[in-house]
Protein backbone atom coordinates (compact mmCIF):
# COMPACT_ATOMS: atom_id res chain seq x y z
CA UNK A 1 0.00 0.00 0.00
CA UNK A 2 1.07 3.50 -0.22
CA UNK A 3 2.92 5.18 2.13
CA UNK A 4 2.52 8.55 3.67
CA UNK A 5 5.84 10.51 2.42
CA UNK A 6 7.33 13.10 3.86
CA UNK A 7 7.79 15.74 0.66
CA UNK A 8 9.77 18.94 2.17
CA UNK A 9 11.47 21.19 0.72
CA UNK A 10 9.89 20.88 -2.12
CA UNK A 11 11.96 23.32 -4.22
CA UNK A 12 9.37 24.58 -6.98
CA UNK A 13 12.26 25.60 -9.46
CA UNK A 14 13.84 24.34 -12.15
CA UNK A 15 14.99 27.64 -14.76
CA UNK A 16 16.28 25.49 -17.40
CA UNK A 17 12.80 24.64 -18.30
CA UNK A 18 10.61 27.97 -17.59
CA UNK A 19 11.37 29.83 -21.24
CA UNK A 20 13.05 28.45 -24.49
CA UNK A 21 15.92 30.83 -25.35
CA UNK A 22 16.79 32.15 -28.74
CA UNK A 23 19.76 29.56 -29.37
CA UNK A 24 18.03 26.25 -28.56
CA UNK A 25 17.10 24.94 -31.86
CA UNK A 26 15.67 21.56 -32.38
CA UNK A 27 17.80 18.18 -31.70
CA UNK A 28 19.76 17.11 -34.39
CA UNK A 29 18.81 17.78 -38.02
CA UNK A 30 15.89 14.94 -39.53
CA UNK A 31 14.96 14.98 -36.33
CA UNK A 32 11.68 16.75 -34.32
CA UNK A 33 11.72 18.20 -30.60
CA UNK A 34 9.60 15.09 -28.85
CA UNK A 35 8.14 18.03 -26.08
CA UNK A 36 4.37 17.18 -25.63
CA UNK A 37 4.86 13.57 -26.72
CA UNK A 38 5.53 10.22 -24.13
CA UNK A 39 8.66 8.51 -24.21
CA UNK A 40 7.56 4.63 -23.15
CA UNK A 41 10.28 2.27 -22.21
CA UNK A 42 10.60 -1.01 -24.28
CA UNK A 43 12.24 -4.24 -22.91
CA UNK A 44 15.68 -2.92 -24.70
CA UNK A 45 16.30 -0.41 -21.75
CA UNK A 46 18.70 -2.12 -19.20
CA UNK A 47 18.90 1.24 -16.45
CA UNK A 48 16.49 -0.32 -14.37
CA UNK A 49 15.51 3.03 -12.30
CA UNK A 50 13.41 3.50 -15.96
CA UNK A 51 11.87 -0.19 -16.10
CA UNK A 52 8.75 0.16 -17.59
CA UNK A 53 8.43 4.00 -17.02
CA UNK A 54 6.16 6.12 -19.36
CA UNK A 55 7.84 9.82 -19.42
CA UNK A 56 6.35 12.87 -20.65
CA UNK A 57 9.11 15.23 -22.43
CA UNK A 58 9.27 18.58 -20.85
CA UNK A 59 11.86 19.98 -23.17
CA UNK A 60 13.70 18.21 -25.94
CA UNK A 61 16.67 20.54 -28.04
CA UNK A 62 20.01 20.41 -28.46
CA UNK A 63 21.09 21.36 -25.15
CA UNK A 64 19.24 17.73 -24.14
CA UNK A 65 16.19 16.77 -23.01
CA UNK A 66 14.22 16.59 -19.61
CA UNK A 67 10.66 14.78 -18.61
CA UNK A 68 8.82 13.50 -15.91
CA UNK A 69 8.29 10.29 -15.02
CA UNK A 70 4.18 9.80 -14.53
CA UNK A 71 3.48 6.20 -13.89
CA UNK A 72 5.09 5.35 -10.76
CA UNK A 73 3.53 6.99 -7.48
CA UNK A 74 5.29 6.91 -4.10
CA UNK A 75 2.60 8.14 -1.85
CA UNK A 76 0.11 10.88 -0.40
CA UNK A 77 1.29 14.01 1.41
CA UNK A 78 -0.61 16.55 3.06
CA UNK A 79 -1.19 19.67 1.15
CA UNK A 80 -0.33 21.33 4.59
CA UNK A 81 3.07 19.08 4.46
CA UNK A 82 3.67 20.53 1.05
CA UNK A 83 2.95 24.03 1.82
CA UNK A 84 4.30 24.85 4.73
CA UNK A 85 8.13 25.48 3.66
CA UNK A 86 6.91 28.05 1.63
CA UNK A 87 4.84 29.82 4.42
CA UNK A 88 1.92 29.12 2.31
CA UNK A 89 -1.56 27.66 4.43
CA UNK A 90 -4.12 24.67 3.03
CA UNK A 91 -7.59 25.65 3.84
CA UNK A 92 -8.41 23.15 6.97
CA UNK A 93 -9.59 19.73 5.58
CA UNK A 94 -7.77 19.93 2.22
CA UNK A 95 -7.14 16.56 2.30
CA UNK A 96 -3.61 15.06 0.45
CA UNK A 97 -1.94 15.11 -2.67
CA UNK A 98 -0.46 12.32 -4.84
CA UNK A 99 2.56 12.46 -4.86
CA UNK A 100 4.72 10.68 -8.06
CA UNK A 101 8.42 9.33 -8.81
CA UNK A 102 9.42 11.95 -11.46
CA UNK A 103 12.72 10.88 -11.73
CA UNK A 104 16.00 10.68 -10.30
CA UNK A 105 17.61 13.81 -10.80
CA UNK A 106 17.48 16.10 -8.19
CA UNK A 107 14.47 14.41 -6.34
CA UNK A 108 13.67 16.99 -3.89
CA UNK A 109 12.59 19.43 -6.50
CA UNK A 110 8.96 19.56 -7.46
CA UNK A 111 6.99 20.23 -10.41
CA UNK A 112 3.61 20.62 -11.28
CA UNK A 113 2.41 18.70 -14.65
CA UNK A 114 -1.09 20.24 -15.21
CA UNK A 115 -3.89 21.31 -17.78
CA UNK A 116 -3.13 24.71 -19.07
CA UNK A 117 -6.48 26.24 -18.05
CA UNK A 118 -4.60 27.37 -14.78
CA UNK A 119 -1.14 29.69 -14.39
CA UNK A 120 0.84 31.31 -12.73
CA UNK A 121 3.89 33.37 -12.07
CA UNK A 122 6.74 30.99 -14.68
CA UNK A 123 4.25 28.68 -15.50
CA UNK A 124 5.40 26.92 -18.69
CA UNK A 125 2.76 26.09 -21.76
CA UNK A 126 3.54 23.14 -23.52
CA UNK A 127 0.39 23.17 -25.55
CA UNK A 128 -2.86 23.49 -25.48
CA UNK A 129 -3.44 20.29 -23.16
CA UNK A 130 -0.51 20.43 -20.81
CA UNK A 131 1.72 22.93 -18.48
CA UNK A 132 4.63 23.17 -16.03
CA UNK A 133 4.49 24.91 -13.01
CA UNK A 134 6.84 25.63 -10.29
CA UNK A 135 5.18 27.84 -8.42
CA UNK A 136 3.95 26.33 -5.32
CA UNK A 137 0.73 28.57 -5.30
CA UNK A 138 -0.30 25.80 -7.69
CA UNK A 139 -0.23 23.54 -5.24
CA UNK A 140 -2.23 26.06 -2.88
CA UNK A 141 -4.67 26.06 -5.54
CA UNK A 142 -5.26 22.52 -6.09
CA UNK A 143 -5.48 22.76 -2.17
CA UNK A 144 -8.54 25.06 -2.26
CA UNK A 145 -10.23 23.62 -5.30
CA UNK A 146 -9.11 25.97 -7.07
CA UNK A 147 -6.37 24.88 -9.47
CA UNK A 148 -5.84 23.17 -13.24
CA UNK A 149 -8.84 20.84 -14.01
CA UNK A 150 -5.93 17.72 -13.56
CA UNK A 151 -2.27 17.79 -12.60
CA UNK A 152 -0.13 15.42 -11.67
CA UNK A 153 2.59 16.37 -8.43
CA UNK A 154 6.25 14.38 -9.25
CA UNK A 155 8.93 15.01 -7.36
CA UNK A 156 12.88 14.75 -9.09
CA UNK A 157 12.84 14.67 -13.01
CA UNK A 158 14.62 12.29 -15.80
CA UNK A 159 17.50 14.55 -18.04
CA UNK A 160 19.61 13.74 -20.99
CA UNK A 161 22.97 15.73 -21.93
CA UNK A 162 23.37 16.86 -25.59
CA UNK A 163 22.29 13.55 -28.13
CA UNK A 164 21.80 10.91 -25.26
CA UNK A 165 18.50 10.56 -25.67
CA UNK A 166 18.87 10.59 -29.25
CA UNK A 167 21.70 7.85 -28.68
CA UNK A 168 19.21 5.68 -26.28
CA UNK A 169 16.08 6.35 -29.51
CA UNK A 170 18.70 4.83 -31.71
CA UNK A 171 19.43 2.02 -29.61
CA UNK A 172 15.52 0.80 -29.18
CA UNK A 173 15.23 1.86 -25.67
CA UNK A 174 12.06 3.61 -25.95
CA UNK A 175 9.26 3.90 -27.92
CA UNK A 176 7.63 7.22 -28.75
CA UNK A 177 3.90 8.00 -28.24
CA UNK A 178 1.14 10.36 -28.24
CA UNK A 179 0.52 12.55 -24.96
CA UNK A 180 -3.22 12.88 -23.82
CA UNK A 181 -5.29 14.16 -20.80
CA UNK A 182 -6.79 10.88 -20.41
CA UNK A 183 -3.17 8.45 -20.32
CA UNK A 184 -0.98 10.89 -18.16
CA UNK A 185 -3.63 12.61 -15.60
CA UNK A 186 -6.23 9.74 -15.25
CA UNK A 187 -5.27 5.89 -16.29
CA UNK A 188 -3.80 3.90 -13.58
CA UNK A 189 -0.55 3.62 -12.92
CA UNK A 190 0.64 -0.08 -14.42
CA UNK A 191 -2.31 0.85 -17.20
CA UNK A 192 -0.18 4.05 -18.53
CA UNK A 193 2.79 1.77 -19.66
CA UNK A 194 0.54 -0.98 -21.47
CA UNK A 195 -1.91 1.70 -22.91
CA UNK A 196 1.49 3.92 -23.85
CA UNK A 197 3.04 0.52 -25.39
CA UNK A 198 -0.11 -0.22 -27.30
CA UNK A 199 -0.02 3.54 -28.65
CA UNK A 200 3.67 3.68 -29.45
CA UNK A 201 4.22 2.35 -32.99
CA UNK A 202 1.17 4.93 -34.04
CA UNK A 203 3.51 8.46 -33.83
CA UNK A 204 6.52 7.79 -34.96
Amino acid sequence: PLQEIAVAPLLLALPAVRTATADERPTTPGRRSLAGRLLVATEALRDPRFARTVIYIVRHTEGGALGLVVNIPMGDAPFERALEPFGLEAPPGSGKVRVYYGGPVESQRGFVLHTPDWTGEGTLVINTHFALSEDPKVLQAMARGSGPRRALFCLGYAGWAPGQLDAELGRGSWGIAPADEKLVFVEGPKTKWIEATARRLLDL
